[in-house]
């Protein structure tokens, strides 16, 4: 998978951003061309290579040459956007990246996402910056994106159109709301709005040990000097080993004291019919040292209410727990290999780059009874043919 991580060293804003992507090999040419796309007028980008502490970076400016004498609401950004012949996903992840920042400035100024006036993130080197990162995402064919926590500024002021607002940023740390920040001790605007809300609305969080080899990396300059610390946002770009797959699910649960115990095969169907990844059964010591059942099912949020409909209808429970849960799982799909007893469904798992096969329990049951031979036989035969198969 082709990824870009966000190692936010001092903070990310959008023209670090831009920076860092031609520093790692994004042209800046071709950047500039694809910008062109959006018909702004009075538009040019200046880049540079300067030292910070030592490393050589990028620094990038927008440079508008034409006065802006009006705000933008997010439907004319949109606009501009979808009447410019960028690519289809630039559009949607630019207009994705600002409506995280719509969100924020509507909540932070108690207002709505359709009145809220974009202004300093409105203007037109915000439109660049914004845009210019999807069209570096584009140009790399970035799958995915991860950051470190986002470095954020504390214990100063910035100027805006508002009058003073306290570092960090209010925008700013409503676009980050539940992603991992670091508040740093540093009275500067470490991490803009618009640097926020492309690590917000692009990436999938942040990593810990996972495997990446690194094929490209570029470093964003920003403009003050903030020694020691070098004011930089380094990307790397590479890809990231498919360990496993994420995903988001729920559990739904309830206790059981009262029910006929021969029904429960039948809800396990049932709930495995519904869509339910999973469905199962834990022996339990209720009130009054009763026996009871503690009935389990894994399910996607998509299937929630057919499989919550199961639990009501099915069994004898006046109420249900729902607890969110994620999942890592590894790759597996179902083929067919030709084996002694004819073709067969298997499953074909993939984990650190080998693969392994395991036989189908329906389809060793079919081949036991057509055969008339136990079904211990026909795992061990099986076994031992895909065990010895080449990968």
């Amino acid at each position: 998978m082709k990824i870009a991580y966000f190692d936010t060293i001092a903070g990310v804003s959008g023209d670090m951003t831009l920076g860092a992507f031609i520093s790692a090999g994004m042209p800046i040419d071709a950047l500039k061309a694809e910008i062109a796309k959006l018909n702004l007028d009075g538009v040019e980008l200046e880049v540079k290579h300067v030292q910070r502490n030592g490393i050589t970076a990028v620094k990038l400016d927008v440079v508008i040459s034409s006065q802006q004498t009006h705000h933008r609401h997010l439907k004319d950004i949109n606009n501009i956007i979808d009447s410019s012949l960028l690519h289809t996903a630039v559009k949607d992840n630019a207009k994705k990246i600002f409506m995280e920042v719509a969100k924020a400035e509507a909540k932070v100024h108690n207002s709505t996402i359709e009145k809220i006036h974009f202004h300093e993130v409105g203007a037109l080197d915000s439109i660049v910056d914004i845009t210019g990162a999807a069209i570096c995402l584009d140009y790399f064919g970035i799958e995915k994106v991860y950051s470190s926590p986002v470095k954020l500024g504390s214990g100063g002021f910035i100027n805006t159109e508002h009058g003073k607002l306290p570092l960090p940023g209010p925008a700013a740390v409503e676009i980050l709301k539940d992603y991992p920040t670091v508040l740093t001790d540093i009275s500067f605007e470490l991490t803009t709005p618009t640097g926020a809300a492309i690590i917000k609305s692009m990436s999938g969080g942040v990593l810990s040990a996972e495997s990446i080899k690194v094929n490209a990396v570029g470093y964003g300059a920003g403009s003050k000097d903030l020694s020691p610390l070098p004011n930089l946002l380094r990307i790397m770009i590479g890809e990231l080993a498919p360990e496993y797959q994420e995903e988001e699910l729920v559990i739904v649960e309830t206790n059981i004291d009262n029910m006929n115990p021969e029904i429960y095969p039948f809800i396990i169907e049932r709930l495995l019919e519904a869509g339910a990844h999973d469905a199962y059964m834990s022996p339990l010591i209720m009130k009054k040292g009763r026996p009871g059942i503690l009935l389990s099912a894994m399910t996607s949020r998509a299937k929630l209410d057919a499989v919550t409909k199961i639990f009501f209808s099915e069994t004898t429970t006046l109420g249900v727990r729902i607890q969110p849960v994620g999942r890592k799982k590894i790759e597996r799909t179902q083929c067919e290999i030709e084996t002694v007893f004819g073709k067969i469904k298997v499953k074909a798992i993939t984990y650190d780059g080998r693969t392994r096969f395991t036989p189908e329990y329906e389809e060793c049951k079919r081949i036991a009874l057509e055969k008339k031979i136990p079904l211990l036989d026909v795992y061990r035969a099986l076994e031992n043919i895909l065990n010895s198969k080449p990968e």
